[in-house]
């Protein structure tokens, strides 16, 4: 909801500025989707030919089970993208590509209250703790997508945007540590511990297709 209240917002701020020469190759724009909250800038290079670039930011709680082991996730991600959106026939459908760059990560933390399996050994939770770790994807991701964007093809100074595709990471980095169990240090517990994370990076593999789906609107200046 909060999300939606600052994509109105913006297009608000933007509704309130002049009408202006709707020849200008130039676009702003606000978007919603799975990358998150974003804003973008637009510029028409060509007839056919529009580049982007902007950012979008996401943080939300995102429950997993890896192993048999439930974890407390949060979805945290912060990146920029840049991107060229070809448009076949010079209408409004578009292929677009480009990479997106910075941190999408899954915050991982899990606090057994019964005896727990870790990396094939049991453990009580007075000699495991608690396990927190992070699940990371790269930070550089390609992308590929199709989608609609009017901003330069609608005749007006508005336009619509709306975006699928996939971006695409190596397999995630996973990094898990046991904290506050009285055999947290132990050698017999880090080993363990170091192959639950291996089992989570196996299991998250999945994840380094990541689906975008965005819609927006944008006004040129």
């Amino acid at each position: 909801m909060r999300a939606l209240v600052v994509l109105a917002a913006a297009a608000a701020v933007f509704g309130t500025a002049p009408a202006l020469a709707q020849t200008s190759p130039f676009a702003a724009g606000v978007n919603l989707g799975t990358p998150g909250v974003g804003a973008e800038l637009q510029y028409q290079a060509a007839p056919g030919l529009v580049l982007r670039g902007g950012g979008d930011w996401l943080s939300y709680s995102r429950d997993e089970t890896y192993s048999d082991i439930p974890y407390d996730g949060k979805l945290k991600s912060r990146t920029a993208g840049l991107f060229a959106d070809w448009h076949p026939g010079g209408g409004a459908f578009l292929v677009s590509a480009g990479a997106y760059f910075g941190k999408r990560e899954l915050e991982l933390r899990s606090e057994p209250t019964g005896n727990v399996t870790v990396g094939g050994q049991t453990f009580t939770p007075a000699q495991i703790g608690r396990l927190e770790g992070e699940a990371k994807l790269s930070d550089v991701q390609p992308f590929v997508g199709l989608g609609f964007d009017n901003t330069f093809t609608s005749g007006g100074a508005w336009g619509f945007k709306a975006l699928v595709g996939v971006s695409f990471s190596d397999d995630p980095e996973v990094d898990l540590r046991a904290v506050g169990g009285a055999f947290s240090d132990q050698p017999a517990v880090q080993a363990a511990v170091a192959q639950e994370a291996a089992d989570i990076r196996e299991d998250a593999s999945d994840y380094k297709y990541y689906p975008v789906v965005q819609i927006g609107v944008t006004r040129r200046f």
